[in-house]
């Protein structure tokens, strides 16, 4: 593990596991934007996207993540989903959960790009009221890009996180709580090696 470093495009490097996973982070208003990087082996593209996406299994790989539904398929690469967070959390995370829409795209030259961010407030109602229970955060922007690689069966990960819990965190625990999502990169490549091609 090394620490932490600038890389001069705006991406300060927090740390580089010993199993190659990147995390960095940048700063984007009065948020962090937090970004993992990771070279995958034996991993087609579309063979890392199949398993992210697979929001049935989304706690395999999330342990945090205690609901994931699809509310509705908007278009063939368009749907808007609810995530849930933190039930058996600690106080300060209980009960957020996240109104969002996630859009699937092949570019030509095999990169797989996966764009996900918050409905806003007004939509996310209409579709799906609030519970009196629950904190409902702000997704900012998230997703990944996967790149296929010359190496056929190789391909490199990039996750991106920008959040808003919502309702009153400390800074500290809302940089935190990004930094620990990041690091979902790492159980997704543990999943996706020992998933079946």
């Amino acid at each position: 593990m090394s620490a932490s470093s600038d890389c001069g495009d705006g991406w300060k490097i927090l740390l580089t596991l010993d199993n190659g996973v990147e995390i960095s982070k940048r700063r984007s208003g009065s948020l962090h934007i937090f970004r993992s990087r990771c070279l995958l082996r034996s991993v087609s593209p579309q063979q890392f996207i199949t398993v992210a996406n697979a929001i049935d299994a989304a706690k395999q790989w999330d342990p945090d993540l205690v609901d994931a539904r699809y509310i509705k398929d908007v278009e063939d690469n368009l749907s808007i989903i609810r995530l849930k967070f933190g039930e058996n959390s600690k106080a300060l995370f209980r009960k957020r959960e996240f109104i969002v829409y996630e859009r699937r795209e092949s570019m030509e030259d095999g990169t797989v790009v996966v764009a996900v961010a918050s409905l806003p407030k007004e939509i996310a109602a209409g579709l799906l009221p609030k519970p009196n229970n629950a904190i409902r955060g702000l997704l900012v922007q998230s997703g990944w890009v996967v790149e296929k690689l010359d190496d056929l069966n190789s391909c490199l990960v990039t996750y991106v996180l920008q959040l808003d819990p919502a309702g009153w965190l400390p800074k500290c625990f809302v940089n935190r709580l990004n930094t620990k999502l990041v690091m979902i990169i790492e159980n997704l490549k543990k999943l996706v090696q020992t998933t079946p091609p």
